[in-house]
């Protein structure tokens, strides 16, 4: 099929998903329609908000639909209307099967994780706080169960020892916007060959999830060795964010601070208690872990603005004998 006759809806909320959407747009694919989550109330005016989608379908002159339930008749009658060919998913929702049975041509979507690997809302903060050395982006049809459809394509990308949450959303929402056009290309053409998820697992290979981050997850555990607590504080930054207290007095509130970047100073045996804080109160902050510090770089106070530590610390003292819990 010619790109201008496969008729396609696309479906999405955050930044991740424009960068996909604007793709199709600029390499002339014929998009009807676009789906995306209701406007919702935010900053301290709670004025509504529309997302990224919404803004950028918009300026486009593309057709938005926001519906509140996926199984409303009303939206699923405007839905069949559009007569679409192909869906696209990329950081949505859900979606029933009413829904992603619809198009002749399936509905195909964009996951920031090597599948099998990193089934979940947060594929890309539980690959940098456990550690891995690589990830990618994966296009699969959808399924009955969460992110289990058959391969469509995979892309690979190294995860760098500087890499952030942040960093590599980025890498990643450029490589996947590529990998939507690739997989589009090759569904036009009836190309493609989708694999079973089971065929790529090797035998004896555990499977890792990344389940939907919540406040609490972000609390740092400074008993874990440092290459640990280093992968976490930045597998949540620059948000949700990971996070650690100190308790200033016996009836006092504990004070939270956010912890956005740091770096392994020391590693070996330590006898220094986890959570231990070591500063000359000017230019350095040394958190005592496992098997020895992380020296923290970039912090915020709950309530204050985020520094870099040195800036922090020309207006802040820690008490004598703090430590994080």
């Amino acid at each position: 099929m010619e790109k201008k006759a496969i008729r396609i809806i696309f479906m999405g909320t955050p930044q991740f998903a424009v960068e996909s959407l604007k793709a199709l747009v600029e390499n002339g694919y014929n998009v009807v329609g676009v789906v995306t989550m209701p406007d919702k109330p935010a900053g301290r005016g709670y004025k509504l908000q529309s997302s990224a989608v919404k803004q950028y379908a918009q300026q486009q002159g593309l057709k938005v639909l926001q519906p509140e339930k996926l199984k409303d008749d009303a939206f699923l009658f405007e839905l069949k209307q559009l007569k679409a060919d192909l869906q696209i998913v990329v950081a949505f929702r859900m979606l029933p099967e009413v829904v992603w049975a619809m198009p002749p041509k399936g509905t195909f979507n964009l996951h920031a994780s090597l599948l099998p690997q990193y089934r979940g809302a947060a594929p890309i903060n539980w690959a940098l706080i456990n550690g891995e050395k690589e990830t990618g982006v994966t296009t699969f049809f959808l399924s009955h169960e969460i992110d289990t459809g058959k391969i469509i394509f995979r892309k690979r990308t190294p995860i760098h020892d500087d890499d952030n949450a942040e960093t590599l959303h980025d890498r990643l929402m450029t490589l996947g916007a590529q990998l939507v056009l690739d997989t589009v290309d090759a569904i036009s053409e009836d190309t493609i060959q989708p694999i079973p998820q089971q065929d790529l697992l090797a035998k004896d290979i555990e499977l890792k999830a990344a389940p939907k981050i919540f406040r609490e997850t972000g609390h740092v555990d400074w008993n874990r060795t440092t290459g640990e607590v280093y992968n976490f504080i930045r597998g949540l930054s620059p948000s949700p964010t990971a996070w650690t207290e100190i308790q200033p007095g016996d009836e006092t509130e504990p004070l939270r601070f956010k912890l956005y970047a740091g770096e392994v100073i020391k590693i070996g045996e330590s006898s220094t208690v986890p959570g231990t804080i070591l500063t000359d109160h000017k230019t350095f902050l040394d958190v005592a872990a496992k098997d020895g510090f992380i020296r923290i770089t970039d912090i915020q106070l709950s309530g204050k603005k985020r520094m870099q530590t040195a800036d922090f610390l020309r207006g802040y003292v820690f008490p004598k004998n703090a430590r994080f819990s």
